[in-house]
């Protein structure tokens, strides 16, 4: 199902994205005042359980969360029923796929410190950004991310790399890698 009336309501929310963009069911996108969130030519976002028979667990979440967080998706990138989640910035290059229920989190939603946690508790969840660590992500172009692969703040991922389903990818990787496991780590060169 195409669900191009969403991007109506993209417009209103100040998302800039390029020509061809294909939205197959109804994504999740959230572009907080004041940040950046930047869809290229030629995207495919997937969000309704047939778009992609891996077995979507969710619509695709896009959302920046704090003023002057950006997301910027290069051109020719697919995502399916992935989630990218920005306090700081999502880089993706083009030609790049993001499989199946995906998570890039480029921050850790809750302080590490168990005073800034009751702090946070006592405010409601007030979102003070201070408290929470973040920082950003890239992923290179021509890059394909398995399903279910966790992403987190601070991971540069190279230019071609391959990250194996399942994966939970922190740190930097050099540019034609394939990339497995929990920590994941480098397993060959392409």
């Amino acid at each position: 199902m195409n669900s191009n009336w969403f991007k109506i309501i993209m417009k209103f929310m100040k998302v800039k994205y390029g020509k061809k963009l294909l939205l197959k069911g109804v994504p999740i996108i959230f572009n907080k005042n004041n940040a950046e969130l930047k869809i290229g030519d030629n995207v495919t976002i997937k969000s309704s359980f047939l778009s992609n028979l891996v077995g979507l667990y969710s619509r695709t979440i896009i959302v920046t969360r704090s003023p002057g967080a950006v997301i910027v998706i290069g051109d020719n990138v697919g995502i399916s029923g992935a989630t990218l989640y920005a306090r700081k910035g999502i880089i993706i290059g083009n030609n790049t796929a993001i499989g199946g229920n995906c998570k890039i989190l480029d921050n850790d939603f809750h302080p590490i410190d168990v005073e800034d946690r009751r702090r946070l508790l006592r405010n409601n969840h007030g979102g003070d950004s201070n408290l929470v660590s973040s920082q950003k992500i890239v992923i290179g172009k021509d890059c394909f991310i398995g399903c279910n692969t966790i992403i987190l703040k601070g991971t540069v991922i190279g230019d071609g790399c391959v990250v194996g389903a399942g994966a939970v990818v922190s740190g930097k990787f050099e540019d034609n890698c394939v990339i497995i496991g929990n920590p994941a780590k480098v397993i060959r060169q392409l």
